[in-house]
């Protein structure tokens, strides 16, 4: 069963495209990745929020640990208020399976 990562990264105040310039320049490489299924940023006014899907945990894994996200955090330094705030999550579908669930 694919693994569903919601990353939330609060950008200090004036920084928001700052952030979405850093992730511009990863996310191309993460598509690249072996198991990455989707890897899609959003944002508000406030936050900037990475919706993720991983075929396995160990895609997931070596991904943590992998030469894009090491490239991403030095971007990403000086831009942000700390660390991201990271959820693992399980689905739990509901009603129709199309849209009650993310594939």
């Amino acid at each position: 069963m694919p693994v569903v990562v919601v990353a939330v990264i609060t950008p200090l105040n004036g920084h928001n495209q700052d952030v979405i310039d850093a992730f511009s320049i990863v996310a191309p490489k993460v598509h690249e990745e072996a198991g990455c299924e989707l890897y899609a940023l959003h944002h508000d006014a406030a936050r900037v929020i990475m919706v993720e899907r991983w075929t396995t945990g160990a895609d997931l894994a070596a991904h943590s640990s992998g030469a894009p996200i090491g490239e991403l955090n030095a971007l990403l330094a000086g831009h942000v208020t700390g660390p991201a705030e990271v959820s693992v999550l399980e689905n739990v579908p509901l009603g129709d399976p199309a849209k009650g669930a993310i594939p």
